[in-house]
């Protein structure tokens, strides 16, 4: 088919080309595509839309599909505008992810670009259409009415003819349906799935493995094995994905792209490189996801009044709904979002990613709850400069004129600034970002109504001339979840400060913890800071 062979040839060929002369490049990088001097290694937009379709197939859901008996697989999907995320949205008990995007964008989807986890059904597929937008993406593994499981009637006649018995008439009849509007539909409906950028797979490793989580982990648990912890989260985040994400058997998914019309993807070396690509991907994620290790550890709320560690809050506890928090596997799914984004930076040495979710007043008609995107960003040079166009030096360097710090807007600043609604009073709007917010967002932080902050305390009250982390601890009216050893785990010799911290980041003595408290406060006017 006409339209398969232009996806094909899309996915071989300068992604910057499109059949019909759109141009999808590159776009949204925060600063100029046309860079000057070696910046550090990146995710592309493109993957990096699709790697957060994927993980928002992966959502939390209070009613998970179920696997034994639907033949609708659950969808990830970002509405992406303007070159900036607009909507994260995945499939609900009864909606599918392009609906959901129908009822929370509306006419505001047109001219959008949309990244699906696995290709939408004739159903969502018209009325996206319909709505106007300028591109649909999507991995072709199984589509959303599968083609890997038995059709739910009984009837023997309304089973496919194929010989491996595994794709229902209806499946086939979506794809029939789903091809007609393709071929005269308006929008690019394409494959965009990108190569990673040389050295990014070894980086993402490398940082995951020092991630400020991590470091909590080890710090808090010296007896483990920080490599074989992080290779074994790895490992089961990886046969995971792959499982969700790759069709095990590569006959199998050449016979399930010919079945969707994209027989031109199953030639040599296309389909090799194609799996390749999502191989990668899945990597990736799965990496992103081990840096936040599923173990002894959760975000939990600082107690301001009082050092007693029975008084440590977890997640979703009994306080009054507007304080409440979200569930630890919510609060963990959405900071590995924002370490997703982190890759997208621009700084040569620190990625930093910040989302912004907000909870209304009753459940919502998608898999997330009651739960909304407001913002999310990372920390960049301001838009539309060139990279290396501004000092990208850290606070090790002897020259402060040609520091980085004073150029790079940081995630927070990017999530706020680019946020797809207004942050309203009345609801609970939760941040989540990879590191302990600075002095310079701490502000910004509290004057845009951000009621909870999910992250770690790791630089907390620290002072590195150029950037510091003095006033987090004395922030005020938002309730802080901080990644720590769960209640359960904690030794009774441990010494827990105003901040839920073991001793001092669980690895020094109680003296030297105190100590340091008292430098800490005497650096600064602002209230004292917990070290």
């Amino acid at each position: 088919m006409e339209t398969a062979r232009s996806e094909q040839i899309e996915n071989r060929a300068d992604p910057g080309q499109s059949r019909s002369g759109r141009d999808v490049r590159d776009t949204s990088t925060q600063t100029d595509s046309r860079v000057q001097g070696q910046g550090p290694p990146r995710l592309s937009n493109v993957n990096l839309f699709t790697l957060l379709s994927l993980w928002m197939e992966l959502f939390p859901q209070e009613q998970p599909e179920d696997e034994d008996h639907s033949q609708i697989r659950g969808t990830g999907l970002v509405v992406v505008r303007d070159g900036k995320v607009a909507g994260l949205h995945c499939s609900g008990p009864e909606l599918h992810a392009g609906q959901v995007a129908i009822i929370r964008h509306g006419a505001r989807l047109a001219d959008c670009q949309l990244y699906f986890s696995r290709r939408p059904c004739a159903s969502c597929l018209k009325m996206i259409i319909n709505a106007g937008v300028s591109q649909i993406s999507f991995w072709p593994g199984d589509p959303e009415v599968s083609m890997l499981r038995p059709a739910l009637t009984n009837h023997s006649h309304y089973r496919s003819h194929d010989p491996t018995d595994y794709i229902a008439q209806e499946a086939v009849l979506d794809t029939v349906a789903t091809e007609k509007l393709k071929s005269n539909s308006r929008p690019h409906i394409c494959v965009l799935l990108q190569p990673l950028a040389h050295g990014l797979a070894q980086f993402i490793d490398e940082t995951s493995r020092e991630s400020d989580f991590m470091e909590r982990v080890t710090g808090d648990e010296p007896e483990l094995d920080a490599e074989k912890l992080f290779t074994g989260q790895r490992k089961r985040r990886l046969d995971e994905f792959s499982k969700d994400f790759l069709i095990e058997k590569a006959q199998q998914h050449r016979e399930v792209l010919t079945q969707m019309g994209l027989e031109n993807f199953c030639m040599e070396p296309y389909f090799s490189s194609l799996r390749h690509n999502m191989r990668d991907l899945v990597g990736v994620l799965a990496t992103a996801a081990a840096g936040v290790p599923q173990l002894h550890h959760g975000f939990y709320r600082e107690q301001s009044s009082t050092g007693d560690p029975s008084q440590l809050s977890p997640a979703k506890t009994s306080m009054p709904p507007h304080y409440e928090g979200v569930s630890q596997e919510v609060a963990r799914h959405c900071i590995i979002q924002a370490r997703l984004l982190a890759y997208r930076t621009e700084d040569p040495k620190v990625g930093v990613g910040a989302v912004i979710w907000a909870e209304g007043q009753s459940a919502g008609c998608d898999g997330t709850g009651r739960l909304y995107l407001v913002g999310c960003g990372y920390n960049a040079y301001p838009a539309g400069s060139q990279y290396a166009e501004y000092p990208q030096m850290d606070n090790k360097q002897q020259d402060r004129q040609r520091r980085k710090y004073r150029y790079i807007v940081h995630a927070e600043q990017n999530a706020l600034t680019f946020r797809s609604r207004d942050i309203r009073s009345e609801e609970s709007n939760m941040l989540f970002v990879t590191k302990c917010p600075c002095d310079e967002c701490i502000p910004l932080i509290r004057g845009a109504g951000i009621t909870h902050i999910y992250t770690t305390d790791q630089d907390s009250g620290k002072d590195k001339g150029d950037i510091s982390y003095l006033r987090f601890s004395g922030l005020k009216g938002v309730s802080k979840f901080i990644w720590q050893k769960s209640v359960g785990s904690v030794s009774s010799s441990s010494s827990y400060l105003a901040n839920g911290c073991v001793g001092k980041h669980g690895r020094q003595a109680d003296q030297e913890s105190q100590s340091n408290k008292r430098q800490c406060t005497n650096r600064s006017q602002d209230p004292p800071p917990v070290c």
